[in-house]
């Protein structure tokens, strides 16, 4: 990620910990130009905003493991807790070879930001291996899942910070460390992380959430908006948890799901695409290149697609000053962590895009997490139904509020919700106070 512009405006404006790069800034920097733009309305609070600009604390460890030919590898592991003022960390660990430092810090910024806009109890914690998982065995994934988590053990928990699944993670790398804590603490703690199989302690409708909170509140808007879902046309980039999920839904609710783009490929299909036989393929195949019912198109070409809604669900990052301009979209809803910078959301905000930014719209897969620790804790578990219709309610219930922000003070509706979500954060750290 090019982070020069940003990062000179906020070098100037900020002390930055002596381990970060005033040059190279990455998404910690475009974190911390949210919190600016939130900081005129925070009023009294506003003493406090320097919290939101350090994480609590931040583990580096390293993963040495054996491979399967014998020899020693070592990984970057990371753990960040960025604000545990409302409750235990929150957040979930990704193993990907562009893991960085700064780019966990922001994602557990957000964590914490995200959390309070729906108002679930916890704080933001992020972490991550830098690893492409790929290129390992099942048995070598095994082994760094397991000594990653005794690495960072000495600060998760079910009531310090409970891990979830993210990019390259499932729920069977969540059962290694649910099982890795377990065997170092001496006892079955279901709750130390969540997004788990269902046969050990996982909620039902997990897997699912986040796409249903991406649709639940494209919904709410599009109802607010005048738009109509029915032979809306909706672009989605990611089509695995988040992005199939949202566009099966949105799909059944007859719209026309008409462009795919992931890292296997960019389909289009004008009259909408078989979006159960998509599903399939990707399963399959591992993505939805090659795909028979679409025509491909140029990467480049898809930001450009004619669409009512676009939902960015795979990496931050993805839309730019170099393609927000090609955008038609009437609506982008953030299905993945800080796929727009902030250059990018200038420019759609003068387009008259109404965009859904990610700490609200994708709140659906923390939220259940929620539900699944509090499942864990008392024993005693959730049908689907409950857990879909409780989540429904708390994601109409936080999007409203987000949007009588937004329409009070005129901001958009990414700042509306930094709003809400400082304005809580802060308010709790106020009423704690410093100790000692």
């Amino acid at each position: 990620m090019s982070s020069s512009p940003v990062s000179a405006a906020v070098s100037t404006a900020h002390p930055l910990p002596s381990y970060l790069q005033a040059d190279n800034l990455g998404p910690w920097g475009i974190y911390l130009q949210q919190v600016d733009r939130v900081t005129p309305y925070l009023g009294h609070l506003a003493r406090w905003v320097e919290t939101l600009k350090r994480p609590k604390r931040a583990l580096i460890v390293d993963v040495p493991i054996e491979l399967d030919n014998g020899t020693i590898a070592h990984f970057e592991g990371y753990r960040v807790q960025h604000n545990t003022s409302r409750g235990p960390g929150k957040g979930g660990v990704r193993f990907h070879q562009d893991v960085t430092l700064s780019e966990v810090m922001a994602l557990s910024a957000w964590m914490s930001i995200k959390n309070a806009a729906v108002n679930v109890p916890y704080g933001g914690a992020k972490g991550g291996i830098r690893v492409d998982p790929k290129t390992l065995s099942t048995g070598e994934l095994e082994r760094l899942t397991r000594r990653y988590t005794s690495e960072i053990g000495i600060i998760i928990g079910p009531s310090k910070d409970i891990p979830a699944p993210d990019v390259n993670t499932n729920g069977q790398i969540m059962a290694w460390m649910m099982d890795t804590y377990s065997m170092n603490v001496g006892s079955t703690a279901t709750g130390v992380v969540t997004g788990k199989p269902v046969d050990l302690g996982g909620s039902l409708g997990r897997v699912e959430a986040t796409g249903r909170g991406v649709f639940t509140v494209g919904v709410e808007a599009a109802r607010l908006t005048g738009l109509a879902i029915e032979g809306a046309r909706v672009a989605v980039q990611g089509f695995g948890n988040v992005g199939g999920t949202a566009g099966k839904l949105f799909a059944e609710a007859g719209a026309k799901v008409v462009a795919v783009q992931d890292h296997t490929g960019t389909i289009y299909n004008a009259k909408g695409l078989d979006v159960p036989a998509l599903l399939a393929h990707v399963k399959q195949h591992g993505g939805v290149g090659g795909f028979a019912g679409a025509d491909t198109m140029n990467p480049g070409e898809f930001w450009g697609v004619d669409c009512e809604i676009l939902i960015p669900a795979a990496l931050e990052g993805q839309i730019t000053q170099a393609n927000a301009g090609q955008i038609k979209a009437k609506m982008v809803i953030e299905g993945a962590n800080g796929p727009t910078t902030p250059e990018a959301d200038d420019i759609l905000h003068d387009k008259g895009v109404l965009v859904l930014p990610d700490v609200i719209a994708n709140a659906g897969g923390v939220t259940v997490s929620y539900f699944e620790w509090v499942q864990d804790f008392s024993s005693f578990f959730w049908s689907e139904d409950e857990i879909n219709a409780r989540l429904v309610r708390i994601m109409q219930e936080a999007f409203a509020g987000v949007w009588q922000v937004a329409q009070e003070h005129k901001v958009s509706l990414r700042t509306a919700t930094f709003i809400v979500a400082c304005q809580r954060i802060l308010h709790a750290r106020e009423m704690r106070g410093l100790y000692p």
